[in-house]
């Protein structure tokens, strides 16, 4: 069984037990999120729409943490002109408990 999910404009496939990283949440590390549902799938078939309009998939934060960092470069040539920048994207690891229906 597993259900698509919606969390920040974007769509995430998700079963029990698995670990999925998440833009940002304001939730602290412990807590109970909830998401909404948009599709669910299982051995009987494929849910969509006013189908699953009251389905939940819950879970539970793991981590608040930063991924690696990537190196932004902008460069003009002939210019004279260079800028280095580091980012780390934060982002909220959660492990999925329960998908309701």
């Amino acid at each position: 069984m597993y259900a698509i999910i919606e969390n920040g404009n974007k769509q995430y496939r998700v079963s029990e037990g698995d670990v999925v990283r998440f833009e940002k949440l304001g939730a602290d590390v412990g807590e109970k999120v909830e998401f909404p549902v948009l599709l669910i799938a299982d051995e009987n078939g494929v849910k969509c729409g006013a189908d699953v309009a009251s389905a939940k998939v819950s879970g539970k934060v793991e981590a608040q943490d930063k991924f690696k960092k990537i190196v932004v470069f902008k460069y003009k040539a002939k210019k004279n002109e260079r800028k280095k920048q580091g980012h780390r994207q934060p982002f909220t690891q959660v492990k999925i408990e329960k998908i309701t229906l």
